[in-house]
């Protein structure tokens, strides 16, 4: 096989015209390519607009060609690794448990199923399809479920958002995840896009099938099914209290592996109290801010927006202010919607999301501002702390109901209050109240997101347009804490394995599923080499 990198063609580009370009390059005639697929493909708009491919073809005397081509496009096919779970095992007489049925949770659960070892799934929430009914409910009427929400469930956040799988690091996991994926419902596109997404409407399908999936390898999986303690003893762990449909109880555990979200925030409350080593980490937090999505196309498009072969625009921002914080963006959702992803009564979080068409009117992404512990105070839960006055206000400013307080960007430059929309109309449902957001803000977010919209805006064309809409408050982008964890994923307490985004060793989908296949790897050679039984 030879590869082909960095192929440039017009949006809207056929197979053929493919086809033909690759032999052009490889000068041979079109019907000597046996075979011709796309590796990758991605948009590049910098000076005009066009499809960027890689595609590994075959053809006769490859070796030949090669020599006579001399092009720097063009190399051998190396033979791409696959991933291998462990070795399948016996069955311990206690199995080992999984706490949170996120990206982390599931596939560390996936990966003990495929190595026989018919692990306990435990997550607070409910089921894709009835959580879907709850989340719904939630924006159309403001009547939140305390247990079932946009953060807590089968999927976790993730399942309501852009589903972006994209990730700045390689590792051997992600092709079996993406694989994974389109196996149980995904779209295929996945495998080959450079910024791959699922969207909302696909990744519950998934879910579905990746739970039948592990049932059928002898998962336990139990929903509405809460952690609530952990029993520890001799510096392991002896078992856990759940809170469950029938009323708590007591499930002897020696491997647990805790994938419990970022906003588990009673979790990371009962595991400081019980002495589990943790600290407070950075994260970021601002606002959502949402543009019209032709207007977002036409800036990086130009005569290209609309093409039907070019997919809706994203972008990526960042800039450094000169006071020495940063200012980006983050979890952009093209033709999205901003969504109220709050999980505790009195507070409003906005998020993003996004279906796989991409086709709402909208375009909206995070616009936030690095905090750090000297921001918000000295212990593990500070962080938890500032995130919940964030929120509180936010709660107050929208006058209740989780209204969420919202104002245009020029306003928000002016520091006056807004008293409607412009051009771009907000998305978020149960719906916003205009005002001031410098009201619930912390002055030093507020001027530094007032400082980096100018900037922002020099970088993409209309991003700080006067009618652009800021929705407070973005308070989730990560966990607040980090579960320490050894070399080998576990805790100083024995037997535990920190694991995804809510234990601070993640950011994403894709991340996150890879460290909760890194843990349950862990976990397999543990059980592999068992020592002496210290209880």
């Amino acid at each position: 096989m030879l590869k082909i990198e960095n192929i440039k063609l017009p949006p809207g580009t056929s197979q053929a015209a493919l086809a033909a370009e690759a032999a052009r390059i490889l000068k041979v005639r079109e019907k000597d390519l046996r075979h011709l697929q796309v590796l990758r493909r991605s948009v590049d708009a910098r000076e005009g607009v066009f499809m960027v491919y890689t595609v590994e073809v075959s053809l006769p005397e490859e070796a030949a060609v090669l020599r006579h081509t001399r092009n720097r496009k063009v190399s051998l096919c190396p033979p791409r690794p696959d991933y291998h779970p462990p070795a399948p095992q016996k069955a311990p007489q206690l199995p080992p448990v999984v706490v949170g049925a996120g990206p982390a949770g599931l596939f560390a659960a996936l990966v003990l199923a495929l190595a026989g070892l018919r692990p306990i799934l435990l997550e607070r929430g409910r089921s894709a399809e009835r959580r879907r009914e709850d989340v719904e409910r939630f924006w159309s009427s403001g009547v939140l479920d305390l247990s079932s929400n946009v953060q807590f469930g089968e999927g976790g956040a993730g399942a309501f958002s852009d589903g972006k799988l994209n990730t700045g690091t390689r590792d051997i996991r992600h092709r079996f995840i993406l694989e994974q994926l389109v196996s149980c419902g995904a779209p295929e596109e996945i495998l080959i896009d450079a910024k791959p997404h699922v969207g909302t409407d696909f990744l519950h399908v998934v879910l579905q099938n990746l739970r039948q999936e592990l049932l059928e390898l002898g998962a336990d999986i139990r929903f509405e099914s809460r952690l609530v303690d952990v029993d520890l003893r001799n510096g392991g762990l002896a078992g856990i209290r759940v809170e469950g449909p029938g009323g708590a109880y007591f499930l002897p555990c020696r491997h647990l592996i805790l994938s419990p979200g970022h906003s588990a925030r009673d979790t990371f409350e009962m595991l400081h109290y019980r002495g589990v080593p943790m600290e407070a980490k950075p994260f970021a937090v601002g606002v959502r801010i949402e543009h019209r999505q032709a207007d977002c196309d036409a800036a990086q498009y130009r005569q290209y927006a609309g093409h039907p072969g070019l997919p809706a625009s994203t972008y990526k921002l960042s800039c450094h202010l000169p006071n020495g914080r940063s200012a980006f963006s983050f979890c952009v959702c093209p033709g999205g919607e901003v969504v109220a992803a709050a999980s505790e009564a009195g507070g409003v979080v906005t998020n993003g999301m996004s279906e796989f068409a991409r086709n709402r009117e909208n375009i909206n992404g995070a616009l936030l501002v690095n905090v750090t512990p000297e921001d918000f105070g000295d212990g593990p839960l500070s962080g938890i702390a500032f995130q919940r006055r964030l929120e509180e206000a936010a709660y107050a400013a929208g006058g209740g109901g989780y209204l969420a307080p919202a104002q245009r960007v020029e306003d928000f430059l002016q520091k006056r209050s807004s008293i409607g929309p412009g051009r771009v109309i907000p998305s978020y449902r149960p719906g916003v109240t205009w005002g001031n957001l410098w009201s619930c803000l912390p002055p030093f977010v507020a001027q530094a997101l007032a400082e980096a919209l100018p900037i922002l805006g020099q970088k993409l064309r209309g991003y700080d347009a006067p009618d652009a809409v800021l929705t407070a408050v973005e308070s989730r982008s990560s966990s607040p804490v980090r579960i320490l964890r050894g070399e080998g994923c576990q805790s100083s307490i024995r037997g535990l394995y920190p694991c995804g985004e809510g234990a601070g060793y993640a950011g994403g989908i894709l991340s996150a599923a890879a460290d909760g296949m890194r843990c349950a790897e862990q976990l397999c050679a543990a059980l592999a080499t068992p020592t002496k039984n210290p209880f």
